[in-house]
């Protein structure tokens, strides 16, 4: 083990501090936005920055960090009629000239702030009820859907239906493939915004998993039925048939409509739509459905024809490009490609032709984020993790020489960068485990750093527990894994604790970085002061380290990942305080699918436990996600049995609590209750709770009633 770190509690007399309730630490909670760390918002304008605020938007001096009110709240509505609650989300979207973009449910505007006249304005009847909305400021076109069907809309108010056969089954506009694949909506504007690339899923092939939606339970006689409604989710498992997606182009000038000529879309995967900057081609990533051999492919967006395949990867296990191509700005023939072909995701340099030209970052570390660039000096902004595995950094990247430079304030903890228009300037907000947030003006140029936000200490005066950071060897015996350690409040080292393992465990996430408190939870924080330890290790299968690091969990979800833990939990049995006949463990979704697996394949360690939207058996999780990971059912039965936690059910003895959302659309209830059946059958006594309504997570208040129904848990059988 190699203690990397400690933070230590307040100074002040512990009996001198007030202490945290759920409604201070949950998000959901009454107090919890005086329990956050000070926050700006801020926007670009052109290379010149704007603080945006509820009540006004005002001009940063990037020299000195001053502010001056540009214009107020009362000021815009007055000019623009417009019904705004706050300036949170105004755009600036050209350079020196004042001119501000304003939304609302009804308009879209763009007021001259000076003169007080809108330059233009595009009305709507309701974009509230819109299912997918994507704006374009250059042509001032709206596509939308509503009522499951695509309209755009010109900037002359014009609005044209684009398809009839819209449904639940045939889907226009919206994320496809469950979200997988980087996708988030469904509606690309080409460049100029004259033509609109958009997806059509047919999923009238894919099972119907039933979940209903339970009426209000102040139901009265004048208020309708009292009956519960089916409300079915189109949930295609792994195995079984999935859905078909194309890609249509709409040209607005035309109004015509051409498809990509991909093919058959049987059991193949769409993603990474991208146009050149010319709009003459559409660049799209395809995958098979085994995903493990893509290609990227160009279309011609007038015809929809192939024009070809210009780059194509392939891997034993899987290939995963989450982000679309980029192209450089001061060169438009040639485009940088983000992926892991070499052990660790990188950029590479690429021309229209497909060749690659050079690989511009390397190393035993990710990129984390292409940010923009800085066409002066033809830099690429990134955040990486190269300076420590835990830390996310800022770099300018000289695509030329492949020369990094670390711009962001102190190259310690944990960094975001907002990039100016021209690449010149960042606006770096960080915490480090000792600092809540900072943020800072940088001249990319000039390397000129400006503290423009010091937040203090939104938890000073409250009795504190004690955070630590370090490491333990892996079940492999060679790989670090990070760990934090939170200790209790008054924390008096001769005595025994009872300990809470928090995990997750699963790809694309983690735990623990060098952010505020090492990335604690604040549940953490309120259980430490209950007099828990807290123990959070990321296990190989998470993420930021590496393809081999990644892909270790490979057709066999749960087996590495517990072996990890286990890990921990032997470091934890080796500290006097910790007692280990007092060991529970607790997690959501994949860290739901971990605590029921940890449980029930060593029993004799945990006494209790609180698994929350737990995926039981990984043949009833998604196509995209589970086989990925754990190929089909058909391919990996033995993978399947030994992840599946229907045969551990009889194994349990701690006390566990299951909580799931009635409504959870991710880790349908068919797990949770067929692991119930098991248990009944084996014996086994788990207890269950439900929230009617809500998804696969709890939102708003019911989320503070939530944390307080897993510490009650956890103060009733662990403590």
């Amino acid at each position: 083990m190699t203690a990397l770190f400690t933070q230590n509690a307040a100074s002040v007399q512990a009996q001198e501090l007030k202490k945290f309730t759920l409604e201070d630490l949950n998000f959901g909670g009454n107090n919890y936005h005086n329990m956050i760390a000070e926050n700006r918002w801020t926007a670009w304008w052109g290379d010149e920055l704007v603080r945006t605020d509820v009540e006004d938007c005002k001009l940063v001096n990037k020299a000195t960090g001053k502010e001056s009110v540009l214009f107020t709240l009362d000021d815009i509505k007055a000019k623009s009629g417009l019904n705004l609650h706050s300036l949170y989300s105004v755009s600036f979207p050209e350079a020196k000239k004042p001119l501000v973009l304003l939304n609302d449910n009804k308009s879209t505007q763009l007021l001259n702030w000076k003169t007080g006249k809108a330059v233009w304005t595009i009305e709507y009847k309701d974009r509230s009820a819109a299912q997918a909305w994507n704006f374009h400021y250059v042509s001032r076109n709206t596509a939308y859907v509503k009522g499951d069907q695509l309209y755009v809309q010109t900037a002359n108010g014009q609005s044209n239906q684009l398809t009839t056969d819209g449904s639940r089954n045939i889907v226009y506009g919206q994320s496809v493939h469950r979200d997988e694949f980087g996708i988030s909506g469904g509606l690309f504007w080409s460049n100029k915004g004259n033509k609109l690339a958009f997806y059509r899923m047919d999923q009238s092939m894919v099972t119907d998993f039933p979940l209903i939606n339970i009426p209000d339970p102040s139901w009265a006689p004048t208020s309708g039925s009292r009956m519960a409604t089916p409300a079915p989710e189109k949930y295609p498992m792994a195995g079984e048939t999935s859905h078909q997606v194309k890609v249509g182009v709409y040209d607005v000038n035309t109004g015509k409509t051409v498809w990509l000529k991909a093919g058959d879309p049987t059991d193949r995967y769409f993603t990474n739509v991208t146009w050149s900057p010319d709009d003459k081609t559409i660049y799209m990533i395809e995958l098979n459905r085994d995903q493990n051999d893509c290609q990227l492919v160009a279309y011609d967006a007038e015809t929809g024809d192939k024009k070809g395949a210009i780059y194509h990867e392939t891997d034993e296990k899987y290939v995963e490009h989450l982000t679309p191509i980029v192209f450089l700005p001061w060169d438009s023939s040639k485009f940088i490609l983000e992926c892991q072909k070499d052990g660790f995701n990188h950029l590479y340099l690429f021309n229209t032709k497909g060749e690659q030209l050079k690989q511009i970052t390397s190393g035993n570390w990710v990129v984390m984020e292409t940010i923009g660039f800085n066409e002066k000096r033809h830099s690429v902004i990134i955040a990486s993790n190269e300076r420590n595995l835990i830390q996310r950094n800022i770099y300018s990247v000289n695509i030329d020489n492949g020369k990094r430079t670390l711009i962001d304030e102190n190259g310690e903890g944990w960094h975001t960068a907002s990039l100016s228009t021209s690449g010149q300037y960042i606006v770096d907000k960080y915490s480090t485990p000792t600092v809540p947030r900072n943020m800072t003006i940088v001249n990319v140029d000039n390397g000129k750093k400006v503290r423009y936000l010091t937040a203090a200490d939104p938890w000073k005066g409250y009795n504190m527990p004690e955070y630590k950071n370090g490491t333990v060897k892996a079940a492999d015996g060679t790989t670090d894994l990070f760990y934090r350690l939170v200790l209790p409040v008054d924390f008096d080292p001769n005595k025994k604790y009872p300990t809470i393992i928090y995990v997750y465990g699963g790809p694309h996430a983690h735990n623990v970085d060098a952010s505020w408190h090492w990335g604690s939870r604040s549940w953490e924080t309120y259980m430490a002061q209950k007099g828990y330890i807290l123990f959070i290790l990321d296990n190989r299968g998470s993420e930021h380290r590496g393809k081999a690091f990644e892909q270790v969990t490979f057709r066999h979800l749960g087996d590495n990942e517990v072996a990890d833990q286990m890990e921990g939990v032997k470091y934890l049995k080796s500290l006097p305080y910790v007692d280990a006949d007092r060991i529970g463990v607790h997690g959501w979704s994949f860290g739901g699918f971990m605590t029921i697996n940890m449980m029930t394949t060593h029993p004799e360690v945990f006494k209790v436990g609180v698994a929350g939207g737990p995926v039981i058996d990984w043949k009833w999780y998604e196509v995209m996600y589970g086989e990925r990971y754990m190929d089909t059912p058909q391919t990996n039965p033995e993978g399947y049995a030994s992840s599946s936690l229907i045969p551990k059910a009889k194994n349990l003895k701690g006390k566990l609590q299951i909580i799931v959302g009635l409504n959870d659309n991710v880790c349908l209830l068919q797990h949770s209750l067929s692991f119930l059946k098991q248990c009944i059958q084996d014996g086994t006594q788990p207890d269950y709770f439900v929230y009617p309504g809500e998804p696969h997570n709890m939102r708003g208040h019911q989320s503070t009633h939530l944390h307080e129904r897993i510490s009650q848990y956890f103060d009733d059988y662990l403590k």
